[in-house]
């Protein structure tokens, strides 16, 4: 099968997680649509994806306002085609009062890049070196509200965050599966979900038993 048709699958995914996410009380989901390092696939490749991304901006939102979805995204925005970035704009405009499920889209993006643009920022600022806290610097982030990552879930068998919210992901459970994306569906999110659960989160600290239980 042509990638492209797998990506075309995978959209079917996408559908399927924000109504599962939507059923089971998750407030934040994050996709990784399409990384920095997306742009090196074959051109054809990429024009297909851009496509195939600018109409589903578009067609989505009746899907998205009945499931009460409100739209962001994070990543080097600019770097997008016009038309995608003119209905990704819109989309995030006609959504930004839903009070459900938060989806972030993760666009042109990168986690080394997320972090060296908002240091970017703070040097073009001037910010002195105390008033640089991990506070201070999230505000740098491409977008401060998305809160820290809980439950990281990769599929495909794959067993690396391929350059995924760096920061964000600094003490998130890591979740792996061999299902492919395309066929992703509830039943593996609910699978996740109820490991996740199973896990003691200590982030750095002594966790007695009696806190663990």
């Amino acid at each position: 099968m042509p990638r492209f048709m797998g990506h075309r699958a995978g959209v079917e995914s996408v559908r399927k997680m924000l109504k599962a996410c939507s059923e089971l009380g998750v407030r934040f989901l994050t996709l990784y649509t399409f990384s920095t390092e997306n742009w090196q696939r074959p051109r054809r490749e990429v024009t297909q994806l851009m496509e195939l991304l600018a109409g589903l901006l578009r067609n989505e939102e009746p899907n998205l306002q009945r499931e009460r979805i409100r739209v962001r995204a994070i990543g080097r925005l600019p770097d997008l085609p016009k038309k995608a970035q003119e209905n990704l704009t819109w989309l995030i405009d006609r959504t930004a009062k839903n009070t459900g499920l938060t989806l972030v889209v993760c666009l042109s993006y990168g986690g080394r890049s997320e972090i060296i643009d908002a240091v970017s920022r703070l040097l073009r600022e001037a910010r002195k070196p105390e008033e640089v806290t991990e506070h201070t610097f999230r505000q740098y982030l491409y977008d401060p509200e998305v809160p820290d990552v809980d439950l990281l879930i990769r599929t495909a068998g794959e067993q690396r965050i391929s350059n995924f919210l760096l920061w964000q992901a600094a003490y998130a459970e890591l979740y792996f599966t061999d299902t492919l994306w395309p066929d992703f569906r509830k039943k593996h999110l609910q699978a996740a979900i109820d490991d996740y659960h199973r896990r003691v989160r200590k982030f750095g600290k002594v966790v007695e038993p009696d806190e663990a239980s």
